[in-house]
């Protein structure tokens, strides 16, 4: 069943309970990541593996991910090319209090380190687990930002 989260801001990506943070460099340039990341919402699927469907909707998105997860999510920050943030007003996740993921782009030579924060809440057992999947999430990422750059490059 899904249920409505606590509404956190931006600064709840340095203040919750559980941060992962990833980071990876690519050979795309920072303004063609940020369009694929901010402005194609419809191609997640195409790049992130764990993403079945993603559209745009008024002031945020939509998002289901492979295994049923949903989320409504309102746009935090979109300032190109350096952040992409979204925070999740409503999920399925059983447990999830509040849940913000940001994405921060930076030059690296040529290309762009992409560095993202997942940024949550929730029972102490949804922490537990979240902290637990940190390799799985880690890896999605990894597998997710190489997919991208593919795709960019091409």
């Amino acid at each position: 069943m899904a249920h409505r989260l606590r509404p956190v801001g931006l600064d709840f990506v340095e203040t919750a309970p559980v941060r992962l943070v990833f980071a990876r460099e690519i050979a795309a340039a920072p303004d063609t990541v940020f369009h694929a990341l901010a402005e194609d919402v419809p191609g997640w699927p195409e790049w992130f593996s764990a993403v079945a469907a993603a559209r745009s909707a008024e002031g945020g998105r939509e998002v289901r991910l492979r295994g049923g997860t949903r989320f409504e999510e309102t746009i935090l920050a979109a300032k190109s090319p350096e952040v992409y943030a979204y925070r999740v007003d409503v999920t399925n996740a059983p447990g999830a209090r509040a849940w913000v993921e940001e994405w921060r782009l930076t030059p690296a030579g040529t290309g762009t380190r992409v560095q993202m924060t997942f940024a949550v809440d929730g029972t102490a057992a949804f922490r537990f687990v979240f902290r637990l999947a940190r390799a799985g999430v880690g890896r999605s990422f990894r597998g997710a930002v190489t997919a991208l750059d593919r795709r960019l490059a091409a």
